[in-house]
């Protein structure tokens, strides 16, 4: 009997370092240090809620449904950390308590919750005991200042998702934003307006790097509009820049566009790596992509539409989209299948049946009594406008280019971006 005991303290002390390491890789280290522990109680949260979006739902129903996965995985692991940490007291205390389970559970169980009623009775459990009881109130302790970090982190990065629906449709896709764009400026030139806000994007890339692969849970936190998603916004400004690089080399704010490409795909793929997902780090420039050329000239159609200023063919912009677009098409797809990410266009398959959805676009409205040729009008213009004006969103319904859902493709890739 005295063996076993002590042969139950030692799994229990394996026990308890183990859950230690879990707590302080998981809350307290910036990187991604992430145990086994947590990934099997993401794994299982994950499970239970694919169960329940399993059945043919509508999209908004099933953004409903996920949009509790990541704060219950949360729940989820702070139980299963307190449950191990009183597991593992329970066994060191054997010893010390004749080998009696029930007192050993009951003297673990008082200290870990602070209720105070089981109190020690010698100095090998009355030092277990405190340290049960500081083990409990430091935990929960962490967990509880883990959340501002996460939600500070989820609302820094849900300020520039907001800002682009206005500027890229919900769900944002790129050709939509470079559209968008020029609809906005009229006659006048765009490219200043899309090199600032590839400089944001560029900023904005390298804070979900750090954040996400730090903090896993908010991969998987969903926006509060069902249609906006961070990976989403991420691709449509990178296609967008890819847009612009292969179809206006003269006019494009080249190191911004060059620069947010770059840091867009090293964001897709220091994520996915830290949630377990392969990254290629030479993709291959002779691979196929998923988005065909067809789908690729339907989209230039629609930007020489708007007087988008296209300077080459569909047919010689083509291998320098596919060159810059192989570096991230298959990690981002991976990335938005994993996390249920809206079916926006040019995103790849969900686990899901979807069709892509199209990027909503309001109606142009004017009063009565304005008249097309007055000062006024989008289209009269002489001066760019304000940087708050809502003109960017009412043009009229795109043409639909389809859907991507596949691997990635060809393309001078590195040798398109800087070093």
């Amino acid at each position: 009997m005295s063996v076993l005991v002590w042969v139950c303290f030692g799994v229990g002390a394996v026990c308890l370092l183990a859950t230690w390491a879990s707590v302080i890789g998981s809350l307290i280290v910036p990187r991604a240090l992430h145990s086994n522990l947590s990934r099997l109680t993401a794994g299982a949260t994950s499970v239970v809620f694919g169960l329940l979006t399993k059945p043919k739902l509508s999209y908004v129903a099933r953004d409903r449904i996920l949009a509790w996965q990541s704060p219950m995985s949360l729940l989820v692991r702070l139980v299963v950390w307190v449950a191990l940490f009183d597991f593992s007291f329970t066994l060191m205390l054997l010893p010390f308590v004749d080998g009696d389970l029930w007192r050993a559970g009951s003297e673990a169980g008082s200290a870990m919750f602070t209720l105070g009623y089981a109190a020690p009775t010698n100095l090998g459990n009355t030092i277990l005991v405190y340290a049960a009881a500081y083990t409990g109130l430091v935990v929960v302790a962490l967990q509880i200042g883990y959340l501002p970090t996460l939600y500070a982190a989820f609302n820094k990065r849900e300020e520039e998702v907001t800002l682009l629906v206005s500027r890229a449709g919900s769900p944002s896709w790129g050709p939509e934003l470079l559209v968008r764009t020029r609809f906005g400026m009229a006659t006048q030139d765009s490219s200043n307006e899309l090199a600032e806000l590839y400089q944001h994007w560029e900023r904005w890339a390298a804070a979900v790097a750090e954040s996400h692969s730090a903090y896993l849970t908010l991969v998987w936190f969903r926006s509060p509009a069902p249609y906006s998603n961070w990976l989403i916004s991420l691709i449509s400004v990178m296609d967008a820049a890819a847009l612009q690089l292969s179809l206006s080399p003269s006019t494009v704010p080249n190191t911004r566009a060059r620069l947010v490409l770059r840091m867009g795909f090293t964001c897709l793929n220091q994520v996915a790596r830290a949630v377990g997902i392969a990254v290629d780090e030479d993709a291959d420039p002779d691979a196929p992509l998923d988005i065909t050329f067809d789908e690729f000239a339907a989209a230039v159609v629609l930007l020489e539409s708007v007087d988008f200023p296209v300077e080459v063919t569909a047919e010689q912009a083509w291998p320098h989209f596919r060159g810059w677009r192989v570096n991230y098409e298959r990690v981002a797809y991976q990335l938005a299948y994993a996390i249920d990410a809206p079916p926006a266009k040019w995103s790849g398959s969900r686990r899901f049946a979807a069709e892509p959805i199209v990027p909503f676009r309001p109606q142009n409205r004017t009063a009565s009594g304005v008249r097309p040729d007055d000062p006024q009008m989008i289209g009269r213009r002489t001066r760019a406008p304000d940087a708050d004006s809502g003109s960017a969103g009412s043009t009229g319904q795109p043409e639909s280019a389809g859907q991507a859902s596949g691997p990635a493709g060809p393309g001078s890739a590195a040798a398109s971006g800087p070093a």
